[in-house]
């Protein structure tokens, strides 16, 4: 009996290295003026930050429906296979709820789904530490309650470059979001409880970088069982500085980089993200 992964494209785990893990990836769709795109298929993170930056409203995302998943559900209940499926926060997306509709539907007793409560690179943490207990034959009972422990612990915080897409978003108002670019407010932001939040508002990069790591300390510090995981939504060139920071405040850490993909670059717009456990 072998043990399927399948997680969204809200992981930012493109489709060729989901191909090297050995795991499936569901697309969301992301709608912008011009059209419908399917995340990570039709359109790589690098595409959407170029339409995000000249569109006059901001995309919307659009859950899968049960039949993607129930075709990979009926697939495994045919092999005698077991499935873990870990999808986007069910507080930023309906994905969950049409994995378990196609879980109804297929009548597999043999599926798990993990509510993330996670996005972007929180969720491919999350698949890496699935990936790999399933590498080291962890049972599937085994690794759905090492995903329900680790959720709860894994912190993410973005250093946003602008007010824009909050304000765009409703999430600050026109003149708090004016007011911000006048003192050169570059805000943090986090997820909490699966949903995206502001967690500051300090003035320059450098305050909110120092403030990111304040949070770090205010949550306990950094576990190093579990790597540090950097960032960009946009160019890839700005976190070199970023980078140097983290290596600087955090140098016994191990650190990886990734894309961040259209579900959080929506709220946010470019910037920098730091994650860990």
């Amino acid at each position: 009996m072998a043990i399927r992964i399948i997680t969204d494209s809200t992981s930012d785990i493109s489709q060729v290295q989901g191909e090297k893990m050995g795991i499936t990836i569901v697309p969301l769709k992301v709608v912008f003026e011009d059209g419908e795109y399917l995340d990570g298929v039709t359109l790589t993170p690098d595409e959407f930050y170029q339409k995000l930056t000249v569109c006059n409203e901001l995309p919307h995302t659009s859950q899968p429906a049960p039949e993607a998943f129930l075709k990979y559900f009926k697939e495994a209940k045919e092999a005698g296979d077991e499935v873990i499926v870990v999808p986007i926060s069910s507080k930023l997306s309906g994905t969950v709820q049409s994995a378990a509709v196609a879980k109804e539907q297929c009548g597999a007793d043999n599926v798990f789904i993990v509510d993330s409560l996670n996005a972007t690179i929180g969720l491919h943490l999350l698949i890496d530490i699935a990936v790999s207990m399933r590498e080291e034959g962890k049972s599937a009972k085994e690794i759905v309650e090492a995903l329900e422990a680790a959720k709860e612990r894994v912190c993410l915080h973005i250093a946003a470059d602008t007010l824009e897409y909050l304000k765009k978003g409703g999430r600050l108002t026109k003149t708090a979001a004016f007011a911000g670019t006048l003192m050169g407010i570059k805000p943090l932001i986090g997820l909490e409880d699966g949903v995206v939040a502001v967690q500051g508002k300090p003035r320059g990069m450098q305050r909110a970088l120092e403030d990111m790591i304040g949070l770090i300390d205010k949550n306990g510090g950094v576990d190093t069982s579990y790597p540090v995981y950097l960032g960009y939504a946009g160019d890839q060139e700005t976190l070199a500085p970023f980078q140097k920071f983290i290596q600087e405040k955090l140098p016994h850490v191990r650190l990886c980089t990734s894309p961040v993909g259209s579900v959080i670059g929506t709220h946010t717009g470019p910037g920098r993200i730091l994650l860990h456990i």
